[in-house]
């Protein structure tokens, strides 16, 4: 069993699955990640752009050859690691609720480290 490959295959499937939820009902996904769509009515179109880049990684990495499953893996870190930081950010500057903005960070970065669990013990 290749707990690398299966961790890399169970982060790409959980991203398309976000990113369909996101595409398809984007006020319920917004709701998920505990943002005020009523106070926002412009989230379901951020959601979907979401939606777009969470579908199309998690797709490279389901159809990646072998070989490049590493560097879907450093993509997938590098857009977690983007979120965290917006995350902090934007609990920082008070566009969420400090313990809203420890849920966005918290989720990215168990992804980022999720990520970074298939290159233990790599050679």
């Amino acid at each position: 069993m290749n707990t690398g490959s299966d961790t890399v295959k169970a982060l790409a499937v959980g991203r398309v699955v976000i990113g369909i939820t996101a595409l398809l009902f984007p006020t319920f996904a917004a709701r998920l990640f505990l943002l005020k769509v009523k106070s926002n009515p412009q989230l379901p179109y951020v959601m979907r752009l979401f939606a777009a880049r969470e579908i199309a990684v998690g797709a490279l990495s389901l159809t990646a050859p072998e070989s490049a499953r590493t560097q879907m893996v450093g993509l997938g870190m590098a857009v977690d690691g983007s979120d965290a930081i917006a995350g902090f950010a934007a609990a920082r500057s008070g566009a969420v609720s400090k313990p809203v903005g420890v849920v966005l960070t918290g989720a990215a970065l168990g992804a980022v480290a999720a990520g970074a669990s298939t290159f233990v013990g790599r050679r």
